[in-house]
């Protein structure tokens, strides 16, 4: 059977990939497809939902790299447990809350929202000491 830990790995990289999606189509109506397809060397910056949706996501990339470690060292190390499960599931929820509210400019909640991102991941970490 699949461990929790690498079901919440997967959908945090299926999340991963619909910020960037969500993002492509917000940058594409703001600045449009031509400019998106060109070389982008003088590329306006992103204003608003998008801009926001853009450092979501760079946030969720520096965050599911850490994640996926620790996820994996649990898995072959063969010491995933309920307490990594735990941790899993807080990191996934969390992030999704996360990417939610940055979008909606919700700054305070955004940072706690995040902080329980981060108590996922020392869950996870404290099974591997």
């Amino acid at each position: 059977m699949k461990s929790p830990d690498l079901i919440y790995l997967l959908y945090a990289t299926i999340l991963c990939f619909v910020q960037v999606v969500v993002t492509a189509i917000g940058a594409t109506q703001q600045v449009g497809l031509n400019t998106l397809a060109g070389n982008r060397d003088n590329l306006p910056a992103l204003e608003g939902w998008v801009g926001r949706s853009k450092r979501a996501h760079a946030n969720m990339l520096e965050n599911l790299i850490l994640f996926a470690v620790l996820v994996l060292l649990a898995h072959v190390s063969g010491k995933a447990n309920a307490t990594t499960a735990l941790g899993a599931t807080l990191f996934f929820w969390a992030r999704l809350v996360y990417a939610g509210v940055y979008i909606a400019g919700v700054a305070w909640v955004r940072t706690v929202v995040w902080f329980i991102s981060v108590i996922g991941l020392i869950l996870i970490a404290s099974q591997l000491l």
